[in-house]
């Protein structure tokens, strides 16, 4: 054991390393508001091993689906009420979620409910 780590601190804005030879049996959350929106880590370890690692991205939180209690994810609240000119072609759609900057590949697509093609 005995091995480097590295820590980043707020307080002084610098990094610094330490040797580390065990790491507590815990779970961590890291959130922050990132250019895109809000951002999250959650780890959970177990011996010493990394038994759960999750990060949910702005895009993710903003394109997710309603929450448990019906509320609508940013993209979908955005969407409520936009005037679309040509519902056969939708583009403000498009303009509506690409408005957040979405780190994906530029494509919205739309579906029409009961539609046979």
């Amino acid at each position: 054991m005995g091995q480097p780590f590295m820590i980043w601190s707020q307080r002084t804005g610098t990094t610094f390393s330490t040797k580390v030879d065990a790491i507590p049996n815990r779970e961590s959350v890291g959130l922050i508001h990132a250019a895109r929106g809000a951002l999250g880590h959650w780890v959970k370890i177990i011996d010493n091993t990394i038994a759960h690692y999750q990060i949910i991205t702005p895009t993710a939180w903003n394109g997710s689906p309603k929450d448990s209690r019906g509320n609508p994810g940013a993209w979908e609240q955005a969407l409520i009420g936009t005037p679309v000119k040509d519902p056969d072609n939708p583009m403000e759609a498009g303009h509506v979620v690409r408005s957040f900057d979405p780190c994906m590949v530029c494509a919205v697509h739309t579906v029409k409910k009961n539609r046979k093609n």
